[in-house]
């Protein structure tokens, strides 16, 4: 299912000490538990919290600290921010009541830090969004520019939460333009009241110097020049990317495109909405709903069904859009899909970090009424439901994946947008499945995992989960599942190959070596069914980012001889 971890932190009686010359790297921390709660506080008041029961019943929780002082919208993102890193969170949306995926964020930060603040409202979701996302796109140049200005450049043993709290004060007064006098005084606050007195000190000391760095115009940053190496890293600080992404990207794009694309990721990214036709619930109506809430947006050039929001995608789960089932969050070509199931809005993913197709790429499948179709490594089934309402309640979907948990969210949505007549689920690994009488079909979908290079401006932690080493692992499998998938194609049938990848590697060179080993496939281009702009020159798909200001995907259409 879309998982997310939950990390228990174990807090220690006591502060491990931390002298203001000493410094943290990008990476997580040392091997000794981090010291995250220390037992001088200040500036709190007891009171009483209610808290609600499973039955739905009050209850009165122990006397709990409640700051008013400190800036809810940092005291959130912090604690969140060190879960990111530390493993216990992904850096996904907020749904309406404020929570992460599934507890209230204010609840992290008072096991974590020991008190609350008041209650988070609709402007402090937003920045705590803002924050998050742009404190991990900018985490190296960040880190860089924290340890130019710490005495010790190997800040690897500052304490997590002192380091994310720098990490925002750096973000908000260089990347957000916040006034810095603001931004000194409510850092210097988080720190003092959920560290101590001293912490605060040296964020106050460091926070000034960034400032007055910046006023003069002469932040320390890295020039590109020397050999390619020098370069790729300057690069990769300027940008903020693991350098061998850089050197990948250079390799394929060069440099200039590298630059553009790295852009592209660090902006502020878009999402897609897409009306549910099967529940009478046109773009039309879906565009009068917009207008009534206030939410900007532009229609897709691409799809009649979708929708593009830039802000507002709060205001749009606030008015249950989604919960009643009249939309989706969907990107259009490849990238991210949201499924909201059980009150909650779930980021999808898995352990390969695989982010699901739709929009175009199931245009490129083309499923008409009546027919049976096989979406391979489907749960929990954003590109499912799209093929399922294209069926208008004639034909099948045969929804494959390997993790029951997530089949069961994908039925669960199937029955919310009243596809679920037409949605069939099958419990299995493809790979063996396909070992004994499988499944055939005249239409099969494999949204094979990938490294998700393609949507790293929505996934903002991906970029520093991915290793170079993973490219490997996942060619191999992409492999296996290409040759499993091809088992269920009947005699003149079409098998479509997505990632939302743009590494050749996983696109262009999986799909020839599919076809040194399957004679028995031709590529079948892709022009009757998507803008030409999208065709390569090999008849593939691919919407690269800078180009199309969609995330990267790439589909490939083969079609078995008769």
């Amino acid at each position: 299912m879309a998982q997310v971890l939950y990390l228990r932190l174990c807090l220690p009686a006591e502060p491990r000490k931390f002298s203001p010359s000493s410094s943290s790297s990008s990476s997580s921390s040392s091997s000794s538990k981090p010291s995250l709660k220390l037992p001088q506080r200040t500036r709190s008041s007891n009171v009483s919290i209610p808290a609600t029961t499973k039955g739905g019943s009050s209850r009165l929780l122990k006397t709990q600290k409640l700051n008013s002082e400190v800036s809810p919208h940092r005291a959130v993102s912090a604690v969140r921010l060190m879960r990111i890193e530390l493993g216990g969170a992904f850096a996904d949306l907020l749904n309406e009541k404020g929570k992460g995926s599934g507890e209230n964020e204010m609840g992290y930060v008072q096991r974590t830090l020991g008190f609350r603040t008041r209650e988070l409202n609709h402007h402090d979701l937003r920045l705590v969004t803002d924050i998050v996302g742009g404190t991990i796109r900018w985490r190296r140049y960040l880190d860089h520019l924290i340890s130019s200005l710490c005495h010790d450049k190997d800040i690897s043993s500052m304490e997590p939460l002192l380091l994310q709290i720098l990490r925002i004060g750096f973000y908000e007064i260089v990347k957000l333009d916040m006034p810095p006098y603001a931004v000194v005084d409510e850092n210097v606050r988080l720190a003092k009241v959920a560290l101590r007195p001293g912490a605060g000190n040296m964020v106050n000391g460091i926070l000034r110097k960034l400032v007055a760095l910046k006023e003069d115009e002469v932040l320390p940053l890295p020039r590109v020049e020397g050999d390619d190496r020098a370069q790729a890293r300057a690069l990769a600080t300027l940008y903020s990317h693991p350098v061998w992404m850089v050197r990948r990207w250079t390799k394929y794009l060069g440099q200039e495109e590298t630059i553009k694309l790295m852009k592209w990721n660090n902006s502020e990214p878009s999402f897609s909405l897409r009306a549910n036709q099967a529940r009478g619930f046109s773009r039309d109506d879906l565009v009068m709903q917009l207008n009534a809430l206030k939410v900007p947006y532009s229609v897709s050039p691409h799809l009649d069904e979708f929708v593009r929001v830039k802000t507002g995608l709060q205001t749009v789960i606030h008015a249950g859009l989604l919960r009643k089932g009249l939309c989706s969050v969907q990107d259009e070509s490849a990238g991210l899909v949201f499924i909201f199931s059980c009150s909650r809005l779930y980021l999808v993913r898995d352990e390969t970090h695989r982010l699901k197709i739709s929009g175009l790429v199931v245009s490129i499948v083309d499923p008409q009424p009546g027919e049976t179709v096989i979406d391979c490594c489907a749960a929990p089934g954003g590109k499912t439901l799209y093929m399922a309402s294209r069926l208008c309640g004639q034909g099948l979907v045969f929804a494959v994946d390997v993790n029951r948990g997530r089949l069961r969210i994908l039925k669960e949505t199937a029955k919310l947008h009243q596809l679920d007549g037409v949605v069939t689920t099958v419990h299995a690994d493809l790979r063996v499945l396909t070992d004994g009488e499988a499944l055939k079909s005249n239409k099969v979908l494999l949204d094979a995992p990938c490294s998700g290079l393609g949507v790293l401006s929505k996934r903002a932690d991906l970029r520093w989960n991915r290793k170079l080493e993973d490219m490997e692992d996942l060619k191999k499998l992409q492999d296996e599942l290409l040759d499993a998938a091809a088992k269920l194609v009947k005699p003149g049938g079409v098998l479509v190959y997505s990632t939302c990848s743009i590494d050749p590697e996983e696109n262009e060179e999986r799909v020839a070596a599919f076809l040194l080993r399957h004679a028995e496939f031709r590529i079948d281009p892709v022009d009757r069914f998507v803008p030409p702009d999208f065709v390569t020159d090999g008849g593939f798909y691919f919407s690269n980012p800078v180009k199309h200001s969609l995330d990267g995907s790439f589909a490939a259409r083969l079609v078995r001889a008769s």
